[in-house]
């Protein structure tokens, strides 16, 4: 049965004794080659301490809980083969640039408010269909790339537009904001626009592209927020953005 050895990182801002930042290294034992990050951390909680805080939602369909720093690199823990980053020491600690709430667990309140600012949801003005609307392939097509984001933070931890500015709303709002504006079937551009086609949106984006290679499931924020400007622009001078 082999080895391997986790160095996480443990903070708790709530203890009064013990409020630092600090690392703690465990031993890990495992069978074959199937080990994820995530099942390291189970382990560590069930054999050394109970204590140990994370954030995990498995077989949710869509799920980003589990964003990590491991290994220098943004991370699911749940899709992390540790055979994979080919290492003898897995380091493991939270999102940087987000407001801990203990251990690896986040603060991710500020994250979804800003999505949710954006109106990420189908908006129509015409009147109910009788039957389902009809994309095309190549409709569909247009949201095969925002549709995949699973809102684990990822790009919003890594943005340094998002550092530095509170009122930002970040890559991850952003692409959903892009999401509904390809989206054939979506008649909500007006809402939406005054939202984010300002500095507080994507003009604040200096395409640093930190969002493009921290995100796990590949996809490109930044390309989105480009789109977004581009139809700004449209929308000023055409009247429409698509």
């Amino acid at each position: 049965m082999p080895d391997i050895k986790f160095r996480v990182k443990r903070q708790d801002p709530g203890d009064k004794k013990n409020p630092e930042a600090h690392w703690e290294e465990y031993i890990v034992h495992y069978e074959g080659d199937n080990l994820t990050v995530l099942e390291g951390l189970f382990y560590i909680q069930e054999k050394y301490d109970g204590g140990l805080s994370f954030r995990y939602c498995c077989r949710a369909s869509i799920c980003g809980s589990c964003g990590m720093y491991i290994n220098g690199a943004y991370r699911l823990a749940c899709q992390t083969n540790v055979k994979h980053l080919d290492t003898d020491l897995i380091t493991v600690a939270p999102m940087p640039h987000l407001p801990l709430v203990k251990d690896l667990v986040v603060d991710m309140d500020e994250f979804f408010a800003k999505y949710e600012y954006i109106m990420p949801w189908l908006i129509r003005h015409s009147s109910d269909p009788e039957k389902e609307l009809i994309q095309s392939p190549k409709e569909r097509k247009k949201i095969d790339m925002p549709v995949d984001c699973i809102l684990c933070g990822c790009c919003y931890s890594s943005c340094p537009s998002a550092w530095g500015e509170d009122n930002y709303l970040g890559p991850a709002a952003l692409l959903k904001a892009h999401r509904f504006e390809v989206d054939s079937r979506d008649e909500g551009g007006k809402e939406r626009i005054a939202r984010w086609n300002n500095e507080r949106g994507v003009y604040r984006c200096h395409t640093i592209m930190n969002c493009v290679e921290a995100c796990p499931k590949e996809l490109n924020p930044t390309e989105g927020i480009q789109w977004l400007k581009r139809a700004a622009v449209r929308r000023k001078l055409l009247g429409k953005a698509k």
